[in-house]
């Protein structure tokens, strides 16, 4: 047919391949999906990575799954000797194993594993995964919240009471200083990158932290290049500057943080007025009263104190006379200073490779540019001390005073909807059940994840008891979780595993039960606001099924919704129909999914965001921060009492060259890693259009770090850590630290139209980066594991 004959038609949409969402327009030709490009009118829609342009690569790509698949071998084979099998076989066998396994040991046996919707197409279906699994009764699912989110929406919970910076989004419109700390939004949300380029071109000033000068730090007004983990102590040392400078808002700090508030010499815990008097109350607080000389109460009920706030004191120590005898007192916010003064700007450069005068124009500029917007990603979050470093990073931010201010970081307003997760299905008696609340209460099980360090615990120890099933989407913790032998140890031990995803990985190989789903793009999707802005949040959007699904395919949602009905959830899943599903979530916004339908590039609905929403009062009560004080907590007790540090104090990496002189001499290099631009972890490598541009897996080193080991550019080396050996490709970067070599994790897949191999996610052969990290020095809260500051040697391979 030629080409003047051919039905082309453009469909409005959104690419769903990761946490962008790129505004795109996708072009069909004679019904093919052949192109997609950005849509500069859509909110997120200026620029299109190259993984969305060559996205019918991945829709129409050879090696797809297309049928479901059962095990007719023994786990462990060589060969699983896979079997085609139709999706009622495949449906109603893992609605009866499961069934068998709650009925038999409990639903909490049973654990459910997403890919993280930050780097997949999951966020269309993840709400939904999260309601099967409670509706079965299972408290464990894990998302990668360790690796992929805790310093961005959890950490900062213990100090702001709220998901900092991922759920208070920078706005960056309206910024006057832009702070990108371990976070490059030209490779992991490319709707940041133009955004902040957009700003910048307006005035406001760019600082990007970050060991390489990648992504946007080659525009940065400061760029400073930090040592791998040990951003924590940057942080601190930026505060000390700005407290000894008086570069910090105190009225933001005496009224909205517990700065003022009076900490036990004695105990650590804050002074209580019913530990002055017995008749006062066990819930109040007390604050230092300049004027009168006496320690006045602070109602965390009233979010007032018996006095006027402006002479509370921040700074000094103070006896306070209990029935027990004098007690010696210090505000919270003298603690913190006497913490930031151990981190004065030389000390700094000692520990971070920072120089000292950088630190000090740093602290200049975030103050005089003011207000701050910042952003953070996984760069501090893989990493032995990620909940210090988010906890002292929010330290800074609090300086400012620009949290929920205009150009600052702005809890924007969300398009009205119903909550679908199913939060009331799951009792309290099985969320008490959740994986790893025993041993690290405050962690992510907690927020309702689990790591896969406690999953593979669970399967191989069976503490604190035994997991057999596993309904996995989309993840391959082989390759993306550290510790991947055991990882495969634990995946071959289950009773029944069943694996959803677009292709076979190695993780899915070891299933009992394959099911193929879609790519979003042959399927619809909807999306009630796209977070990065007031307009992007004011946006609800179903995305169009472009093509019809390959195979015998089916989406993420269908499959669970079919699952729910079979395991005899229908009726918590509205009998199967996924339309009145969608009518549900969206009532509350007066949109309905005909208009949706009717108009693919989205509707908007009004939204005004308010700012400051922390001093806005109901009956004269101001709503204040979802914390125990209702104050911004620099000092936490709720960490106290469980026996972590209350202040945001440096950590040194678990297992680093200053922590573990003893792997000195073995492995002199500090080892961290960096996501690929062209993929999307570990997908994505059997694209011919990526994988030409990056046949091979690569770890960056300076020059001089090469040549005194005899390593050429392109050579293959070996990347050795006390955890093993994986090998890549040496690159050369004369930017970054000659003590520092940096790798890619998430390479397996082969792609033989360009003759371009497959590498094993286990043994000698691997190219695996995150078999050479192991579960053992984790974060003592979170559990998050140090893949981006460890220690290693290279050695070019013979």
């Amino acid at each position: 047919m030629s080409a003047e004959t051919l039905t082309t038609e453009q469909v409005p949409g959104f690419c769903a391949l990761c946490i962008s969402r790129c505004g795109a327009t996708a072009t069909l030709e004679d019904g093919r999906f052949v192109a997609l490009k950005p849509d500069p009118s859509h909110p997120t829609g200026q620029a299109l990575c190259i993984k969305g342009k060559v996205a019918p690569e991945l829709v129409y790509h050879p090696d797809r799954l297309l049928y479901p698949m059962k095990r007719t071998r023994p786990k462990g084979a060589a060969d699983a000797g896979w079997q085609q099998i139709s999706w009622d076989e495949a449906l109603d066998t893992i609605a009866g194993k499961l069934k068998a396994l709650a009925d038999r040991h409990g639903p909490e046996t049973v654990v459910f594993n997403t890919a993280s919707p930050s780097t997949s197409a999951l966020s269309d279906s993840i709400t939904w995964v999260r309601r099967l699994r409670k509706a079965f009764g299972s408290p464990n699912q894990s998302v990668s919240m360790e690796l992929c989110g805790w310093g961005r929406y959890l950490a900062n919970i213990y100090t702001f009471g709220a998901g900092l910076p991922a759920d208070c989004m920078p706005d960056l419109d309206n910024a006057g200083c832009i702070v990108l700390w371990g976070y490059n939004p030209t490779v992991s949300r490319i709707a940041h990158a133009t955004a902040t380029v957009a700003a910048q071109n307006s005035g406001a000033r760019l600082i990007v932290i970050d060991p390489r000068h990648a992504g946007l730090a080659r525009r940065a007004d400061q760029w400073l290049q930090v040592r791998p983990g040990s951003d924590g102590a940057l942080a601190l040392g930026l505060a000390h500057v700005m407290i000894a400078r008086n570069w910090y808002d105190k009225d933001f700090v005496r009224d909205w943080t517990n700065g003022p508030l009076l900490v036990r010499a004695d105990t650590g815990r804050f002074l209580r007025e019913q530990d002055v008097d017995p008749a006062g109350s066990a819930k109040n607080y007390l604050a230092w009263n300049e004027t009168v000389g006496r320690p006045v109460a602070y109602a965390p009920d009233l979010g007032s104190y018996a006095a006027d706030n402006a002479k509370l004191a921040l700074f000094g120590s103070f006896e306070v006379e209990t029935p027990q005898g004098p007690v010696t007192c210090q505000p919270a916010f003298q603690l913190t200073a006497d913490l930031c003064d151990r981190y004065g700007p030389e000390e700094v450069e000692r520990l971070t490779g920072v120089e000292a005068g950088k630190v000090i124009q740093t602290a200049e500029i975030l103050w005089l540019s003011r207000p701050v917007a910042y952003m953070a990603w996984s760069g501090l979050e893989q990493q032995s001390n990620a909940t210090q470093i988010a906890r002292a990073i929010g330290l800074v931010y609090a300086l400012t005073g620009n949290f929920d201010e205009k150009g600052g970081n702005v809890q924007f307003p969300a398009a009205p909807s119903n909550n679908v997760q199913g939060d009331d299905m799951l009792s309290v008696q099985q969320q008490a059940k959740t994986l790893g609340l025993e041993d690290r209460p405050l962690g992510p099980a907690r927020f309702d994840h689990v790591t896969s360090a406690s999953i593979y615990r669970a399967i191989l120890e069976k503490e604190p008891y035994a997991v057999r099933g596993l309904v996995s989407f989309g993840s391959n913790m082989l390759v993306a979780h550290a510790d991947g032998e055991r990882g495969h140890q634990a995946l071959t031990a289950l009773d029944f595993h069943v694996h959803v995803d677009l292709f076979m990985n190695p993780s899915a190989e070891t299933a009992d039960i394959v099911l193929p789903t879609t790519s979003p793009f042959e399927s619809e999707g909807l999306k009630i606001g796209f977070e990065t802005s007031e307009t992007a949040c004011s946006l609800i959007q179903l995305r169009k099924k472009l093509v019809e699904p390959r195979g015998d395919s089916r989406s993420d949602i269908q499959i669970v919704f079919d699952l729910a009905c079979r395991m005899g959830f229908g009726d918590k899943f509205w009998n199967g129909d996924i339309d009145a599903a969608y009518r549900h979530q969206l009532a509350p916004s007066g949109v309905t999914l005909e208009a949706l339908r009717k108009m693919p590039a989205g509707v908007s609905v009004p939204l005004q965001t308010r700012h400051k929403k922390y001093a806005v009062r109901a009956d004269g009560i101001p709503r204040g921060f979802n914390t125990p004080s209702r104050k911004v907590e620099f000092y936490s007790e709720t960490l106290l009492d469980k026996g972590y540090p209350p202040l945001p104090d440096y950590e040194e990496p678990l297992v680093s060259l200053n922590s573990r002189p003893d792997l000195v001499k073995t492995y002199p290099l500090i080892l961290t890693c960096a996501k690929d631009s062209l993929y999307c972890e570990s997908q994505h490598r059997g694209l011919p259009s990526l994988r030409r541009r990056a046949p091979d897996p690569q770890v960056d080193l300076n020059p001089a770090t090469a040549a005194t080991r005899s390593i050429e550019a392109g050579d293959w080396v070996e990347i050795e850590t006390p955890n093993g050996k994986v090998r890549a490709r040496a690159r050369f970067d004369e930017a970054l630290d000659p003590q520092v070599v940096c790798g890619q994790h998430g390479w397996w897949q082969a792609c033989p139209e360009i003759d371009a191999p497959g590498f094993e996610p286990l043994g000698p052969d691997s190219a695996n980066f995150n078999l050479v990290i192991g579960h053992d020095d984790v974060d003592p809260v979170s559990g998050s594991v140090p893949l981006r500051a460890y220690v290693c040697e290279v050695r070019r391979q013979h």
